[in-house]
């Protein structure tokens, strides 16, 4: 709270900032701004909703302060920026962002939101630190649904891939340490991405698709062909990082790709992957302003699994998706304060990097626990979960009395 509180000018929503972040970090059944009000011991959800919907406050600023926090805690010079979207499912159609879209996280074609995440991995830790909001063009070419949801006029249509690129440009603008980007198959498929990527000098490995085509001596030929055609002895058993259950060995090759040299003057390469149980093939563009061994690129691939459990500490554990606020800057401010939440645990859990025994360092979840335990619940009152019983039936009851005092103006 040190780090973000001189974003917020008075103290009672430097106090209500820290409260909300408690309550995401609690154990709630879901997370909103009534059950966080709650856990607060707020006689009302008002408060919360004021910090989310009407406070005076930047979420940009607080985001670039939450990288700085990650930067002072996390920060190596060969830190990874990840690049991933999540899709957030949501009924109805006034939700800001959403309509039916391909979406990662169910798999299929679905009425959800889809947010662009930038994530930071190092030898310290991993954690979310800036998002991107996409915006599909049937709400671009829509004045009364963008006025309703509140998105600004300067908002205009822009790809995932030109999402990442503002989000990454934040980033090294803002003094991240960091040498690579990692990023899958819709991000590896958009070359102007990675000409930005190498006029900042960040080498990359991005994934592209099967059918993906690259400049080899022998001419232009398809990711998959060239697998087929590598000898026995091209494959080598290298490890991506170490998993809850051992090493995450794979089958990994690479070729120089000469051909692709263009004015940044570095190292172009085409990585190739392939499951040792199921022979399942995966590709990698990858670009270095300097020579750098097979093993160093398969480090980095790997690193980019790390943010879907950043995804997934979120959602599961700090409410990421749990929001009910359609408008653009609610939307905006739950998910910066989410972020913050999460960089918290990562940094705390950085302190603690060795253990005694046969137990693990503590991770982002057990920390999680142990800190609403120790520390958020400890401090609770009985007459905070009383007072609530009251508020929430005397809600009810209001609600019930408008309800049938509505229906008798129309039912004889």
């Amino acid at each position: 709270m040190d780090a973000v509180g001189a974003r917020f000018g008075r103290p009672e929503p430097r106090r209500r900032v820290r409260d909300f972040v408690a309550g995401l970090l609690a154990p709630l059944p879901t997370k909103n701004c009534w059950t966080i009000a709650e856990h607060a011991g707020d006689d009302g959800p008002g408060g919360m909703q004021d910090l989310i919907g009407r406070a005076s406050w930047d979420d940009a600023e607080v985001r670039a302060d939450v990288r700085d926090f990650v930067a002072a805690r996390l920060g190596h010079p060969d830190g990874v920026l990840l690049i991933d979207e999540t899709g957030d499912l949501k009924k109805g159609v006034h939700t800001v962002g959403v309509q039916r879209q391909y979406s990662g996280t169910a798999g299929k074609i679905e009425n959800c939101q889809l947010a662009v995440h930038l994530s930071y991995a190092s030898p310290a830790g991993h954690t979310l630190i800036d998002v991107a909001l996409y915006l599909p063009k049937s709400w671009i070419e829509d004045p009364m649904r963008r006025a309703e949801a509140g998105v600004p006029d300067s908002v205009g249509f822009a790809t995932k891939p030109q999402l990442a690129r503002r989000l990454i440009d934040t980033a090294v603008a803002g003094g991240l340490p960091c040498r690579w980007v990692a990023g899958d198959e819709a991000y590896g498929g958009d070359p102007h991405l990675a000409a930005a990527l190498r006029d900042q000098r960040l080498g990359y490995v991005l994934a592209v698709a099967c059918s993906h085509r690259v400049p080899t001596g022998l001419g232009v030929a398809r990711t998959d062909q060239i697998a087929a055609d590598l000898p026995p002895r091209a494959w080598q058993r290298i490890s991506a990082g170490n998993g809850a259950k051992g090493h995450r060995y794979y089958d990994w090759a690479f070729i120089t790709l000469p051909l692709a040299a263009d004015q940044h003057h570095g190292h172009h390469w085409l990585l190739l992957r392939r499951n040792r149980t199921t022979g399942e093939l995966a590709f990698y563009r990858c670009w270095s302003p300097d020579l750098v061994p097979l093993h160093h690129l398969v480090a980095v691939a790997g690193r980019r699994w790390s943010i879907e459990e950043s995804f997934q500490a979120a959602k599961t554990g700090l409410g990421l998706d749990q929001h009910q606020h359609r408008r653009w800057q609610a939307w905006h401010r739950w998910t910066t304060l989410v972020i913050a939440a999460h960089a918290f645990l990562a940094a705390a859990a950085a302190t603690n990097t060795t253990s005694s025994g046969n137990l693990i360092p503590i991770t982002v979840n057990e920390l999680r626990r142990l800190f609403h335990a120790l520390v958020i619940e400890a401090a609770r009152r009985v007459a905070d979960v009383i007072a609530w019983s009251i508020f929430r039936r005397r809600h009810q009851a209001t609600a019930k009395t408008s309800h049938y005092a509505r229906q008798a103006l129309r039912e004889p």
